[in-house]
């Protein structure tokens, strides 16, 4: 069978078309049309949901966007890595438990804790009353949560090990009945909870920035983050400039906070005043300091495996 040069010419072009219509329709069918945003009841995120700043910056970019609550952070990042949202906020135990199974995400931006925003407390009439006391003790907090990281960190500086508490694994929302029904002798927690059981006369024995550096974590599925960097890149501005909004207008959060989660005024104004709000790339101190958390948690071995924190930071350059 013999082919003329118009009709080889022809073919050519022809595939060429066809190529190029596929090409086409793979980039129509990757084209952005949503972000989905993993939130709790902590930080920022709730505050920047209520003000809609995201919504107005990516409208410009045919952009909706969508947030979906959680109560806490290991089911976030478990969303993460299957797909469910794209984006995500936790503290520093959560990424290590995710890292360690192998979950699809990468950190992308932190916000440095000022320490006062997680601690352990007791009933204002335990007799607890030191870190070395929890001896014996039956305490509550999320597993996996940066609260684990805390209670962990206390018994080191305690002179502890975990196997001298009773860990009680809780959500936050059983805690708060546990606690309240005296089921658990101590409760390592976060704010708003933290903030919420001050004010009904618990007792701290001990904050954060007593036992360890707290960090909170930006973080997205490394799928979406190695298509669309630039939509990364934007998420973490617009967030920064909100941080920089929340640092100067701390009434203002409060009651954005107040209306976003319907959490008494008093305990999120007394969470929003020892708060942090600047968010930063990640740099070399902070990844030693989640290193050094990760670590800690293998060498329990609560994580099957050491991990290398560094492998999955997504590098974030403000401006660029």
């Amino acid at each position: 069978m013999s082919y003329s040069r118009r009709s080889v010419v022809a073919g050519l072009s022809a595939a060429l078309l066809l190529s190029a219509g596929l090409i086409a329709s793979s980039a129509a069918a990757q084209e952005l049309k949503e972000i989905r945003i993993g939130f709790q009841k902590a930080g920022i995120f709730p505050a920047v949901k209520q003000r809609a700043t995201l919504e107005k910056v990516f409208k410009e970019k045919g952009i909706s966007v969508r947030w979906v609550e959680f109560q806490f952070g290991p089911p976030i990042l478990e969303a993460i890595n299957t797909g469910n949202v794209d984006f995500g906020y936790a503290g520093d135990a959560p990424p290590i438990f995710a890292q360690a199974a192998r979950a699809n995400l990468v950190y992308i931006a932190a916000i440095p804790s000022r320490g006062y925003n997680q601690g352990i407390v007791v009933p204002e009439n335990s007799p607890i009353k030191t870190l070395a006391d929890l001896k014996g003790k039956k305490v509550g907090f999320g597993k996996g949560s940066s609260a684990h990281n805390t209670i962990i960190a206390a018994l080191e500086k305690a002179g502890l090990t975990y196997a001298d508490i009773t860990p009680v694994y809780l959500g936050p929302a059983d805690a708060v009945a546990a606690f309240a029904g005296g089921n658990i002798d101590a409760w390592s927690i976060w704010d708003p909870y933290l903030a919420l059981a001050e004010g009904k006369q618990a007792r701290v024995i001990a904050f954060s920035k007593d036992v360890q550096d707290s960090i909170s974590f930006f973080l997205a599925n490394k799928d979406f983050t190695t298509r669309h960097p630039d939509i990364v890149a934007l998420f973490n501005k617009t967030f920064a400039d909100e941080g920089k909004w929340a640092e100067a207008n701390r009434a203002e959060v409060a009651t954005r906070l107040q209306e976003a989660t319907g959490v008494d005024k008093a305990a999120t104004t007394r969470a929003v005043e020892r708060s942090n709000y600047t968010v930063v790339p990640i740099n070399d101190r902070i990844i030693a300091t989640q290193q050094e958390t990760a670590d800690r948690f293998h060498k329990l071995g609560l994580i099957p495996k050491a991990i290398n924190v560094k492998d999955i930071v997504w590098t974030w350059t403000p401006g660029s």
